[in-house]
């Protein structure tokens, strides 16, 4: 028996078929394309699925929120152009048959992390990601804790301060425009005067720039508060970070937990391991749901 695993993302889909022991056995990928609506993009997806020689038990897929995952509906994701109100698991579901279930990205990445990944040794698995978006799921004993909502653990839309910026589907001075990639670009464009990415940020500040090194500082600052508050409410035994961010700037993961002891109630508990499958922990995760 076979299960699958769909990560859904504003530049490319992926899929990936799982054999018993959650070895990946194939993988398929293509860019979205936004002059597509949903159900066109993913048709040679479905096709992959359908002319796989195995029988599959089970479809997970992970998408941007915001989402209903109860009802299996993605709502209006910033990064998904034409995707508002798309029932994907219902779409799955007639379109090849096998149950479905879907959440959001950064759930299944933290799901896949937890229970095969950095944080399979522990008990309670807070997970983060810092990439384009800055986004977070909770794990306890293996299981995702959804909330009423299906918005448990999303930090994204946590207000962190009165910044007035925001883009659709976020509160303005939350996580996501403070810290995630796209929110930094905004930011160091109007600092700088001139369209700058994230990376190009990161890269002046390694390079010793004075203002990108206040302005990742004060991010780092940001990005810790935020981390502070998860800890007032979760206090979780572990945190597992992942996301490009992350990955390609280990020394400002340090920064914000650093950062974070200050703000936290017993700085000694904190404690954070970088994520183990980096761009996979999401289609892992999503088999896994």
């Amino acid at each position: 028996m076979y299960r699958v695993g769909i990560d859904i993302g504003g530049t490319n889909l992926r899929c990936a078929i799982f054999d018993a022991d959650m070895k990946m056995v194939q993988v398929y990928k293509t860019p979205n394309d936004k002059s597509k609506n949903a159900a066109e993009n993913l048709s040679e997806m479905i096709q992959f699925i359908k002319n796989f020689d195995g029988e599959i038990k089970s479809i997970g897929i992970g998408c941007p929120g915001p989402l209903d995952a109860h009802t299996g509906v993605i709502l209006n994701p910033p990064n998904l152009v034409g995707w508002d109100n798309f029932n994907i698991v219902d779409f799955f579901k007639k379109e090849t048959g096998i149950p479905t279930k879907m959440s959001n990205d950064a759930n299944v990445a933290g799901l896949g992390e937890a229970i095969l990944g950095s944080g399979k040794s522990y008990e309670s698995v807070f997970y983060i990601t810092m990439s384009t978006g800055f986004g977070g799921a909770y794990v306890y004993k293996n299981e995702l804790i959804n909330g009423v909502s299906t918005c448990a653990g999303e930090i994204y839309n946590m207000i962190v301060n009165e910044d007035k910026h925001y883009h659709k589907g976020t509160n303005a001075g939350s996580l996501n425009e403070q810290c995630g990639g796209y929110g930094l670009s905004v930011i160091a464009e109007e600092t700088f005067g001139k369209a700058m990415s994230a990376k190009e940020l990161f890269d002046l500040y390694h390079a010793g720039d004075e203002t990108a090194i206040k302005l990742i500082e004060h991010t780092a600052d940001v990005a810790a508060k935020g981390i502070a508050n998860v800890g007032c409410v979760i206090d979780p035994e572990i945190y597992v970070v992942g996301g490009s961010i992350a990955n390609y700037n280990p020394d400002f993961v340090k920064l914000v937990f650093e950062k974070a002891k200050k703000y936290y109630i017993k700085p000694e508990y904190l404690h954070y391991v970088p994520a183990k499958f980096s761009d996979d922990a999401g289609l892992i995760g999503a088999a896994l749901l």
